[in-house]
């Protein structure tokens, strides 16, 4: 007997571009991706420039008769809405899910979650205390060759699993970069929220999410940056993760590139006692993966897991979504705490290279 399909309306707070590929993939049919016992719905949209602009935002998705607002408190004050997705740059996260939170709304929030770890402990302990869902957007946690990767290395398919070294670098050169986003210190940029999140989250997912609850243990981080010139965010950087029984190292720039050419590198090693496990480029959305045993005699094996259709954004939906139906407060594949500790290390290595964004982004009064 097949499950009754559970609709999720979404509210989406922003209109740029992560908000279009998030909520074209809310849309797509999910018999497409093999079936699903959740169904997306669209109820509404905002921006916070103009009423025209949300519902500019609504046709090109292909929800135009979805509620458009030109004010975010319109959006989270609308009964329709089960759940709001906070799409607005970094700077932004924390009052957005602030004033989703305050008007009980379930949350998921683009990644990172805030640009500090103590804007991210208040979310957490508002939610908590109203009882309310709420997840960071890390999509590459849902994806099936991230999800067939963490039972591999439960299973211990390559032993003890004791490194892992991961970066995501995407050379941006220096035409028109002064202007962009990425080099924004009011929007919160720099490659390590950026960018440097996604190695962070395969050394977290493998090193220790992966664990028994019993042995997790926050790791000692150390790192280092190097600073853009023109407007003084991270360009580079490297972060250290030092595990009881491993380590993890993230790196990641806008100076260099992971792959340049597009030739098909490597962008994370999980190495074992037994072999290694090869994750190929890029690690937000990797679509394959070798294992390399130690024994010369045994050959490499590789397995292609590629995105159906779409991004592959509609993964951490449809958790989201389940988690609703059935009454669950965070998710058990990127729980809360965690969120906290990654946002922690980067803290850390900020703090190292004495980096802070204005008082007005890092602040938790609003």
């Amino acid at each position: 007997m097949s499950l009754e399909l559970f609709k999720c309306r979404w509210g989406i707070l922003a209109t740029g571009g992560i908000a279009r590929v998030f909520t074209k993939d809310l849309l797509i049919d999910p018999a497409l991706r093999g079936g699903s016992d959740v169904k997306h719905v669209v109820a509404a949209a905002a921006s916070s420039t103009s009423v025209d602009r949300a519902r500019a935002f609504l046709k090109e998705i292909g929800a135009p008769d979805a509620n458009a607002y030109g004010t975010y408190e319109e959006l989270v004050a609308d009964p329709s809405v089960d759940i709001i997705y906070v799409a607005t740059p970094h700077s932004h996260h924390f009052q957005n899910c602030l004033l989703a939170l305050n008007a009980n709304k379930p949350t998921i929030c683009e990644k990172p979650f805030t640009v500090n770890a103590a804007q991210t402990k208040i979310l957490v302990d508002i939610a908590r205390k109203k009882r309310l869902f709420l997840m960071e957007a890390v999509w590459t946690r849902y994806l099936p060759i991230s999800i067939e990767l963490r039972s591999l290395v439960r299973s211990r398919r390559i032993g003890e699993v004791r490194r892992v070294i991961a970066d995501l670098s995407l050379a941006q050169g220096n035409s028109n970069l002064d202007s962009h986003r990425m080099v924004n210190p009011d929007l919160a940029g720099g490659a390590l929220l950026d960018l440097g999140l996604y190695p962070l989250t395969w050394v977290y997912q493998i090193l220790y999410h992966t664990l028994p609850e019993a042995e997790k243990k926050a790791p000692v981080v150390t790192g280092t940056i190097s600073k853009y010139e023109r407007t003084g965010v991270d360009a580079d950087n490297v972060v250290v993760a030092t595990f009881p029984r491993s380590i993890g190292i993230a790196t990641s720039s806008i100076r260099v590139a992971t792959d340049p050419g597009a030739r098909g590198s490597v962008a994370v090693k999980i190495q074992g006692t037994e072999g290694e496990i090869q994750v190929a480029h890029p690690a937000y959305r990797p679509q394959s993966y070798t294992i390399i045993p130690n024994d010369k005699n045994s050959k490499p094996e590789t397995r292609q897991i590629p995105v159906p259709v779409g991004y592959g954004m509609y993964w951490e939906a449809d958790t989201a979504a389940r988690c609703l139906r059935d009454g669950k407060l965070e998710s058990d594949i990127m729980p809360l705490d965690e969120s906290i500790l990654i946002m922690e290390a980067m803290d850390k290595v900020r703090e190292i290279g004495d980096f802070r964004y204005p008082e007005k982004i890092e602040s938790t009064d609003y």
